[in-house]
């Protein structure tokens, strides 16, 4: 049964296109994760994956106390949960800044962080805070080669890092880097990630040279995840590895994660005799990468994406072939973070058969702040 894993005996009772999430699996990547670290108090995963409250429930019921976050929405659903430590890592701007502060009055029991890589938006985050007689931590994120925010390491993190500790409003908490450039083999990743992070060492040498030296850290993310989680006292950010995707499967198979969501879908239409067509389209898979990395097909690892629209894909399948409308296909996504926000809800399968729905309650740019 294990080859057959992702099966759902049940499967007339679901409409398609469908994400489907097994729990237990899961929970397996959970325990995975923890044993992959020395001290699970430096773990703070990425909540962007998943989305959801009941991944958040069972990752705090083994206890996991710290997460981080891209939205406002993420930021919400965590605090709902009564996630105990959240880092918004984002840089909070104009509107954004204003929900965020009403995210951590509304969630006063849930220490909230956030990200800053500039004065000006510093000195704007610390006069919202201040104006509601509050402070927010911040972290100084830093451009270790990712090339997307983020102040470079040196002489102006420096500054930056001492105008946040001395501006009412902010309280300073410590460095983020994210190595979302990291790529290959462990080895590969490995390098990478050591170059990325040589740089960070030397700021915290120079902060606290000059009388910082309770600095806290983090760093990296699925990819970078094994290498970061030997550093001693770094806390570590992965969100993948919550259910996993083929991409990561193939790239970082040091990780023994499994995959723990799915794509489901129906063959709709035969418009030629080599082709199908099933109802997985833009809508409901992950459609940034090219055409040919978009899903794996589990049953059906032959078919070849030929086309992609909306509410549509267009596999070719060969001459001879047996496939017809109503068969189901099973599919990896090859991205999942965005596949999972692409849907409303994750039915759950236990024990091979549909049990419950996951709300994706955070896909939405807005709960209710």
């Amino acid at each position: 049964m294990e080859n057959n894993w992702y099966l759902i005996e049940d499967i007339d009772k679901l409409d398609t296109p469908a994400l489907v999430i097994f729990p237990e699996r899961v929970k397996a990547n959970i325990n995975t994760l923890k044993a992959m670290i020395d001290d699970p108090q430096r773990l703070r995963p990425h909540a962007k994956t998943h989305k959801t409250k009941e991944a958040t429930q069972l990752m705090l019921a083994a206890g996991i106390t710290k997460f981080k976050c891209a939205t406002i929405a993420e930021a919400e659903m965590l605090g709902m949960c009564g996630a105990p430590d959240v880092v918004l890592a984002y840089q909070p701007v104009g509107p954004k800044l204003e929900r965020f502060v009403k995210v951590t009055q509304q969630y006063p029991n849930t220490f909230y962080s956030c990200l800053v890589d500039n004065i000006p938006s510093a000195s704007a985050i610390g006069e919202a805070f201040a104006a509601v007689g509050a402070a927010i931590a911040v972290y100084i994120d830093l451009n270790v080669g990712q090339n997307r925010t983020g102040i470079t390491p040196g002489e102006k993190a420096i500054e930056l890092y001492k105008y946040c500790a001395n501006t009412k409003g902010l309280s300073i908490a410590g460095l983020h880097a994210y190595d979302g450039h990291t790529r290959g083999t462990l080895a590969e990743r490995t390098a990478q990630s050591n170059e990325a992070y040589a740089k960070v060492e030397d700021l915290l040498q120079a902060l606290q040279s000059t009388g910082y030296p309770n600095i806290k850290v983090i760093a990296g993310g699925s990819p970078s995840f094994p290498i970061h989680a030997k550093r001693g006292q770094v806390e570590c950010s992965p969100g993948t590895f919550i259910f996993w995707d083929k991409s990561y499967q193939d790239q970082n198979t040091e990780q023994p994660f499994q995959i723990a969501a799915i794509v489901v879908t129906r063959v709709v239409s035969l418009p030629n005799d080599t082709h199908i067509c099933v109802d997985l389209g833009h809508k409901s898979i992950a459609a940034e990468n090219e055409l040919s990395k978009r899903v794996f097909f589990i049953n059906a690892p032959e078919l070849k994406a030929i086309s992609h629209s909306e509410e549509h894909l267009v596999l070719q399948a060969g001459e001879g072939h047996s496939y017809k409308p109503g068969d189901v296909l099973y599919g990896i996504p090859i991205h999942v973070c965005p596949t999972v926000a692409l849907h409303e809800r994750g039915y759950t399968v236990e024990n091979g058969k549909l049990s419950d729905e996951w709300k994706i309650i955070a896909r939405d740019r807005k709960i209710s702040l």
